[in-house]
């Protein structure tokens, strides 16, 4: 499936000289949304994931349809003062700025096997913040899922020793 066809260029958003990838257009459409869904399975399946792990807002889009599918719970991180629970928290460089996130205390359980799932891996901050909380609460991550991957800003570099999949790739655009 041309899923590339369904990502719609905004440019200067969230600020001038970024390009944002808007992933809108194919989550509207069922066909694509199936094969989005049916590829985070099939590749992850058999690697006995327990918790789906997403940062908001768009991982919160797939993460519960892929947790569904391969049988695991899903655990959302958040921005600071949206989670009602005790929390532990991390802050992270941006490619445009810095960001907090956090996670319930209790989300995961020592040993868990997480797969961290999100719309686009750019710079890897955000999927490098999401697996310091996972692995401060005892989990394993064994996997990084990603709609589009950028790969010019070599975000997969500091995601090493994951199982890094992405389904888009663009290598300068």
């Amino acid at each position: 499936m041309d899923l590339k066809s369904l990502v719609r260029d905004i440019p200067d958003f969230p600020k001038k000289g970024i390009v944002f990838k808007d992933i809108m257009p194919m989550l509207g459409n069922k066909d694509a949304l199936r094969y989005i869904v049916d590829s985070f399975f099939v590749h992850y399946f058999g690697k006995r994931i327990d918790k789906v792990v997403s940062a908001e807002a768009r991982g919160f889009i797939l993460g519960p349809a892929v947790a569904y599918h391969l049988g695991a719970g899903f655990v959302p991180v958040r921005k600071p003062g949206k989670l009602p629970f005790r929390t532990k928290k991390v802050t992270y460089d941006l490619e445009y700025g810095t960001d907090t996130l956090t996670i319930h205390e209790d989300a995961l359980n020592k040993g868990d096997n997480v797969l961290l799932l999100d719309d686009l891996l750019a710079t890897g901050g955000t999927m490098v913040a999401t697996g310091k909380l996972v692995e401060a609460l005892g989990a394993k991550v064994v996997g990084a899922g990603f709609i589009i991957e950028l790969d010019f800003l070599k975000g997969r570099e500091r995601l090493k020793g994951y199982d890094v999949f992405s389904l888009i790739n663009y290598a300068g655009e």
